[in-house]
């Protein structure tokens, strides 16, 4: 659980940023992939994601439900993972699992917000203790300040494409395929098969992704 305030961002923006798939690509460097499969209602959708983990960490990659609330001047944003039967794991990647995930904007009035962002996740595989300290410490934080930063060239990156275009806010807009809740089932750990990186020795560990 982790928090940041941003004194020059207002809630919506930061709403539109944690929403705008296209936009991500410029700022979340730990990405290798991500898109939408489709949607179960105006404020819930099912979408892949693909993180890139610091060698010689194999990549992970999830499959989850999102759905969001404005409420008031505030927005939430959940998610957890999902078994999707055209979405099966990957061998190239480690499925992991979103236990739930979610992140919390508070406006503060003025063009300012708090985000809060708290997360649960099965990174599968039997991982070394020293990473799980590693990621706690540097990878959360890191990623709150790369989110703030993103913030405040939105505005700016949105004019110049397609700015009128904001499904999350504007159901009209959504042109992606129906997805029936009963094709989907709710990813459990223990059915994914666990990788065994506890062998992996700390100096071997990339850290150009932990800089702050």
């Amino acid at each position: 659980q982790t928090r940041i305030s941003c004194k020059d961002i207002p809630a919506e923006t930061l709403y539109d940023v944690l929403h705008d798939t296209s936009y991500r690509k410029k700022w979340d460097s730990n990405m290798i992939e991500t898109y939408d499969i489709g949607r179960l209602t105006v404020n819930a959708d099912v979408g892949y994601y693909s993180w890139r983990c610091p060698s010689p960490l194999k990549n992970r990659d999830f499959v989850t439900l999102r759905s969001w609330l404005p409420l008031g001047n505030d927005y939430m944003i959940i998610n957890y993972s999902v078994k999707h039967p055209k979405y099966p794991p990957r061998k190239d990647f480690v499925r992991a699992v979103s236990l739930q995930t979610g992140y919390l904007i508070k406006a503060n009035g003025d063009g300012a917000c708090t985000l809060y962002y708290l997360t649960q996740v099965d990174p599968r595989g039997s991982l070394p203790k020293w990473v799980v300290n590693r990621v706690s410490q540097f990878v959360a934080p890191k990623a709150m300040k790369k989110i703030y930063k993103a913030g405040l060239k939105y505005p700016e990156w949105k004019r110049r494409h397609d700015p009128e275009y904001k499904p999350w806010v504007y159901p009209e807009q959504n042109t992606l395929p129906s997805v029936s809740l009963a094709e989907l089932s709710v990813q459990h750990a223990d059915s994914l098969e666990n990788i065994d990186e506890t062998g992996l020795p700390e100096d071997h560990l990339s850290t150009s992704d932990h800089e702050a």
